[in-house]
């Protein structure tokens, strides 16, 4: 039964479908993004139940990637050989990246979501995601051509699959060849097509036109397995493991998709077909699989697209019709270790026997349909049997750490209530665990968010766990081995407490004396040597074996032995976890017999000691069986009992008037602190705004000083200016001049010579006018000779810039003259003051400047004369204005202006 189907249809006078091509998950399983086509590309929120049309590319897609490291970026090939990258947000074009001649068959990316492999049959392609470019091509020979290119996940290796049947793995970083399996096994017709690989990377299976499946180890490189499908099976067409957050990634679930268009899911261990989704009427084209193992999405032969949900498919058991129970063992002479084949059956499969020869031999086995009462006991889900793991468990100890968790949730026979689950984690963080952190300080965050949630489920499911100081370190262990699986984590702990933790809390607040005297009567009959010494120095059983029981051996054992341990405990009678505890002590009776101190006994069961860990659990095992029926705990203990499917059992096995009354007190001692909490909230906020405002008093003082003393200095700095002024002005018309030749040089470097020619001229019949004005003053002279150097310069800048600046010369002409006859008239005014108080002086004076005048006069008509020669070629209209100012420290200056008239 599928979740939804999901049809684009286009209505009007001829109605079509619109087929689904390709489908793809993102990283987190929760969006499916699907292409038509079309070119129409969607993604569908299945959180949020909606869909979103995201772009329209106009041509068909051949293969979708939706697991960048961006995570609203996904990568499609088109038929036009390219390949894009879209922005689901923005539905931009991110890249158009080039380089194939023929179709893109598949996109794999790297772990990191920053690389990609593309593959067509002639070529493969490495793209770095960042820049989008080409790092990498792989070529080969049109005769051998390639199935598939893709990475490893949680590795850097590169997986590359021929025609030819020739696997390579490559490094990722330097391209080097690291190994090449060899060839399958002989006798095997099997083309490989299609390949899937574990998600730890471990298993390889590859898959063509046959009913086998050739199951690799990539570890050893050997040929691990031959799967047979059944016989409807002719080909494959498509591979996907299904993820399940519990295995670590060595996932067990293959599903495989065949020539008839149903996809069978099937358990590579155990070969059992577990579910199949399709049919003959409505086949599947291609599917995908989410990363979090939670949907399949399939893409059907009609253009349909449907969504299943895996926990569904699983629990309503849909099976094919049983095919012949058969296995076959094939072997070859040279080989040192036999390859099995296996057929997928409905039922559960043996393991074949070894084969002396070559050949392949076949046994049929028979259904038994009619088993004993104890076979049915022992049985357990996952098509697993009691009595035959705890013969493996006695013949090596401990279960295999891969399949250790697979084990566990069998022998517990864990219900998977995830409604129930949800339910309980929904309403939140408990109240009595909201600060855990400040009582058990983990480092890691997400560990103790898991202990968080795992805590308050168990305080939600029963009262008693949140008034019980020890059920942290009870689960502690447990939370740390399923951190990446809660709804585990929690089943776990709730078995662990239902059936080993019997009677515990009947006595509660106090230890369960009840079971720690059950201890004490074990430990009296088998050693009472050791419990005499333990008496004499007032150890009672709360030191020595309540430590090892609330703790669950956490304390005491590493980490391998308290797997070991727990393998033995969850494969016996919850008796067996007491008979430990004391074998344990009894196994320490050396060490034990010389302390004579109470604190001494009491960091001995608190702390690791120098004990194998497998006597004790031979020493569990002799106690089992050596203690008496009347002493034996298993008279009191009830049989193992797992949790009920659908909703989780009742537990109130405890006082519930003692738990009521601490539940209320807590709730008082809450309420309390919420008051204080809100009262002490009021006051630091009351605190706040008087703070608040005496700052703001503070501020707005420190502002006004502030401002005063800007005022202040505000005003010296108007005075210095004022002061300054004057002298600015004066030095203004020099810096002004300065500039402007700094310009000319740069303007007219070519003319430098002929302006200097000029200037030399123009400054020698300055010298004279200054040599005739210095019989007057000497100072005069100076300030004459500077005045005629002035006026050279700025003929020279008239001269120069005449043919590109005439008009914006004239306005600053006009501005310059206005500013000297604005200082002109104001020093006349100072020099009439001056005639009222020296009026002789001033008349002897006029008759100088007089003469001086005259003087100029004249040799400004000499200037006329000569620049009206010497330009008379070039210049038709020209007229010379001579000036005569007077400077503001009483000396004559000479302006000469040029205007040319058009």
């Amino acid at each position: 039964p599928f979740i939804v189907n999901i049809i684009h249809s286009v209505k009007g006078y001829h109605s079509k479908t619109i087929h689904f091509l390709n489908v793809a998950f993102d990283s987190s399983g929760d969006s499916l993004l699907a292409g038509d086509h079309q070119g129409n590309i969607y993604v569908f929120d299945l959180n949020g139940n909606r869909f979103n049309l995201v772009q329209r590319t106009m041509q068909a897609c051949t293969a979708l990637a939706f697991n960048l490291h961006r995570k609203t970026e996904f990568l499609v090939a088109l038929a036009d050989y390219s390949i894009k990258c879209f922005d689901t947000e923005t539905k931009e074009l991110v890249s158009w990246m080039k380089g194939h001649d023929s179709s893109v068959s598949s996109i794999s990316v790297h772990g990191s979501g920053r690389y990609a492999i593309t593959t067509s049959t002639d070529t493969a392609q490495l793209w770095d995601l960042d820049t989008f470019q080409r790092k990498r091509k792989l070529n080969v020979r049109q005769s051998v051509g390639i199935q598939k290119v893709f990475f490893l996940p949680l590795s850097n290796t590169i997986l590359s699959c021929f025609k030819d049947n020739s696997v390579f793995a490559w490094e990722f970083d330097t391209l080097h060849c690291k190994y090449r399996l060899p060839t399958p096994v002989e006798g095997s017709v099997l083309l490989y097509k299609v390949f899937a690989v574990t998600r730890d990377g471990q298993i390889f299976v590859a898959g063509g036109k046959s009913n086998h499946l050739h199951l690799w180890c990539l570890q050893t490189k050997q040929l691990k397995r031959i799967i047979q499908m059944p016989a409807k099976v002719r080909a494959v067409r498509h591979l996907e493991f299904l993820p399940d957050s519990f295995d670590g990634g060595s996932n067990q679930v293959l599903g495989v998709l065949s020539q008839d268009n149903i996809m069978r899911f099937i358990n590579i261990e155990t070969c059992k077909l577990l579910f199949y989704i399709g049919s003959h009427e409505e086949g599947i084209s291609t599917a995908a699989v989410s990363s979090n193992g939670r949907y399949i999405a399939s893409v059907m032969e009609n253009g349909s697209l449907n969504l299943y949900s895996v926990q569904a498919l699983v629990q309503e058991g849909n099976k094919p019709p049983p095919p012949m129970f058969k296995v076959k063992d094939w072997s070859k002479c040279t080989s040192e270790e036999n390859k099995q084949a296996m057929r997928v059956t409905s039922g559960r499969s043996e393991w074949p026997w070894k084969s002396k020869g070559s050949k392949i031999q076949t046994r049929l086995l028979k259904l038994q349909v009619n088993s004993s009462l104890e076979n049915k006991e022992n049985e357990l889900p996952g098509g697993l049997n009691k009595k035959r793991l705890q013969a493996l468990l006695k013949g090596f100890g401990e279960y295999p750490a891969k399949y250790r968790m697979f084990v566990w949730r069998s022998l517990l026979q864990l219900p998977e209530n995830h409604l129930a689950f949800s339910s309980l984690i929904d309403k939140g963080t408990h109240s009595a665990f909201v600060n855990i952190q400040n009582e058990y300080p983990i480092k890691s965050r997400k560990l103790l968010r898991v202990l968080q949630r795992t805590l308050s489920a168990l305080a939600h499911w029963s009262d008693i766990f949140a008034e019980t100081p020890y059920i942290p370190l009870l689960a502690f262990p447990f939370v740390k081995l399923f951190q990446n699986n809660q709804l585990i984590c929690f089943e776990v702990v709730a078995t662990v407490v239902v059936n080993f933790c019997q009677h515990w809390f009947e006595y509660f607040p106090n230890p369960p004396v009840n079971v720690l005297s059950m201890m004490e009567n074990v430990l009296a009959h088998h050693d009472k040597e050791l419990l005499q010494h333990l008496i004499k120095y007032k150890v009672t059983s709360q030191v020595y074996a309540w430590p090892l029981l609330e703790t669950l051996f956490s304390e005491v054992l590493t980490r391998e032995e308290w797997l070991k341990v727990f393998d033995n405990i969850f494969s016996n009678h919850p008796s067996y976890f007491l008979m430990i505890a004391v074998a344990y002590i009894i196994c320490s009776r050396a060490p034990l017999l010389h302390c004579n101190q109470t604190a001494d006994f009491e960091y001995f069961f608190h702390h690791r000691n120098n004990l194998d860990i497998n006597v004790v659990i031979k020493k569990a095992y002799h106690l089992m069986e050596a203690t008496p029926l009347d002493t034996h705990p298993q008279r009191v203990l009830d049989d193992f009992i797992p949790l009920t499917k659908g909703q989780y059992p009742v537990f109130n096995k405890y006082p519930t008037f003692v738990v009521d009354y601490q539940t209320q007190e807590r709730e008082r001692i809450r309420q309390d602190e919420i008051e204080y909490l809100r009262e002490r909230q009021l006051a630091h906020e009351l605190e706040a705004k008087a703070q608040e405002r005496k700052a703001e008093d503070e501020a707005w003082y420190r502002k006004q000083e502030l401002l005063r003393e800007a005022e202040e200095q505000r005003r010296k700095m108007l005075l210095e200016e004022e002061e300054k002024l004057a002298e600015q002005k004066q030095r203004l018309a020099a810096v002004k001049r300065e500039l402007k030749v700094k310009e000319l040089q740069f303007l007219d470097a070519s003319r430098r010579r002929f302006l200097k020619y000029q200037q030399d001229q123009r400054q020698m019949e300055l010298k004279r006018l200054d040599d005739e004005i210095a019989r007057k003053a000497s100072m005069r002279e100076q300030e004459t000779a500077a005045t005629v150097q002035d006026v050279e310069v700025r003929r020279l800048e008239l001269e120069s810039q005449r043919q590109l600046f005439e008009q914006h010369l004239i306005k600053d002409q006009e501005a310059v003259t206005k500013e000297v006859k604005e200082e002109v008239d104001a020093h006349r005014r100072k020099v009439d003051l001056e005639d009222h108080l020296v009026q002789r002086l001033m008349e002897i004076e006029r008759e100088e400047k007089q003469k001086v005048f005259k003087n100029l006069t004249e040799v400004s008509k000499q200037l006329y004369n000569t620049e009206i020669l010497w330009k008379s070629e070039g210049m038709e209209d020209s007229k010379v204005l001579f000036r005569i100012c007077h400077p503001p420290v009483k000396e004559h200056v000479l302006f000469v202006t040029v205007i040319k008239q058009k």
